[in-house]
């Protein structure tokens, strides 16, 4: 059969890979731990249900604007208001089919074939791909210090002709990292000065602890009027609890949210008028369960990394944000993909291999799940990997014989 190139050099996306496996395998009974879950738990806000029910109840629903609706459009400019200091025009608005979506189609709108776009390392599993599909070229940045906290310096190094994006995720996803607004501003900067196009991955920005507030891009612009090229991306997954409406958006000048709008157009129309008024009911309503999601999150990580910190031969950086933890297991196994097979296999606890995330021998582990799951989980981990646990494992009823030590992996 004769694929396209690009089809052809496609990797499927191993977080959604993960969740599927460890679906199936739940739904056939096995005691699955699953700790590489980038989705949080619990309800969507009442404000976003009552506002799409109210839509259902009316029976009438129609193709939507191709950048949204009127209704969808006020709240991210409210939202933006609030939260970014600035207030965005309708025309410097697309609500889009989820954030992903929308950072795809900002890529689309800004890059050319051979152009490249560069982000920190390690950095979402998407990035890459996503750059492969309009036949660009997506740089990964790594830290000369080996950590996840690159400087200025180090993106420079990266800096070709061919350099005509940048994409800052902070919190980062994998490893929970907030860049300091310091960072940022230089980001800004040189941005500015090369006329390099920023695009902010803004989906974690208000899963901070440790009393870290999340701070506007627009802040640290000189000029930011409607030539800028800062484009911010969001949505209401993550921080929500909504991640099934798929529903984000992006705030550009006019010319990038045209062409935007024009990318929707021809591909899925627009987002669905219903799932449009849950997010608007979601950023006009009540806060409250941001702020709560936010408090359980920061107390589960406290236990997650106490539990890794006290794990022999891992090596672990505390997470300022998100819901996921990039621990260095390489003590072990520097093959990530081996040996997340093998604790899914061995234990039944799911983790995603460092190597989706650019970096080889680390595990992505989500603390966005029940205590109970998290001390279970690192008691499984530790009990297959750290060959002085005892040779048994009680799972339930189920008993667990050790036939092998983590050399042998």
């Amino acid at each position: 059969m004769s694929l396209s190139l690009i089809g052809r050099s496609l990797k499927q996306s191993a977080t959604l890979k993960l969740n599927e496996t460890a679906a199936i395998l739940k739904a056939k009974g096995e005691p699955i731990i699953h700790l590489g879950g980038g989705e949080p738990r619990g309800k969507a806000p009442l404000d976003a249900i009552t506002r799409a029910a109210a839509m259902l109840n009316n029976a009438e629903v129609r193709y939507s604007p191709p950048d949204g609706t009127v209704e969808a459009k006020q709240a991210v400019i409210r939202y933006t208001e609030e939260f970014y200091h600035v207030r965005p025009q309708p025309e410097q608005v697309l609500v889009s089919v989820g954030a992903k979506q929308a950072l795809f189609f900002a890529m689309q709108a800004i890059l050319n074939p051979q152009e490249e776009i560069l982000y920190p390392a390690p950095y979402w599993v998407s990035y890459q791909e996503m750059a492969k599909m309009i036949g660009a070229v997506g740089v990964p940045v790594y830290a000369e210090d080996g950590g996840f906290y690159p400087r200025l310096k180090d993106i420079e190094k990266r800096v070709t002709s061919y350099t005509k994006a940048m994409i800052i995720n902070s919190p980062n996803n994998p490893t929970g990292a907030y860049y300091p607004p310091e960072f940022i501003a230089e980001i800004v900067e040189f941005c500015e000065k090369k006329g390099i196009y920023l695009i902010m991955d803004d989906i974690y920005h208000r899963l901070l602890f440790d009393g870290k507030k999340p701070y506007s891009v627009f802040d640290f612009a000189k000029n930011y009027d409607n030539n800028s090229k800062i484009i911010v991306i969001n949505g209401v997954s993550k921080l929500y609890a909504m991640t099934g409406f798929r529903i984000g958006w992006a705030v550009a000048n006019t010319q990038i949210i045209e062409v935007m709008t024009n990318l929707q157009a021809h591909t899925n129309s627009a987002p669905s008028p219903i799932l449009q008024a849950a997010a608007a009911g979601a950023l006009n309503g009540v806060q409250s369960s941001v702020d709560a999601l936010r408090q359980t999150l920061e107390n589960n990580r406290n236990i997650m990394y106490a539990r890794l910190k006290a794990f022999d031969g891992v090596k672990v950086t505390k997470p300022d944000g998100t819901f996921y933890m990039f621990a260095d297991f390489s003590a072990y196994e520097k093959d990530s993909i081996k040996l997340a097979n093998f604790l899914l296999e061995k234990v039944r606890v799911t983790v995603v291999p460092g190597i989706e995330f650019g970096m080889e021998g680390y595990l992505r582990l989500s603390y966005n799940t029940t205590i109970k799951e998290i001390t279970q989980g690192i008691e499984r981990i530790k009990w297959a990997l750290d060959p002085n646990s005892p040779n048994e494992l009680y799972i339930g009823e189920r008993k667990l014989v050790r036939d092998w030590v983590w050399q042998n992996i």
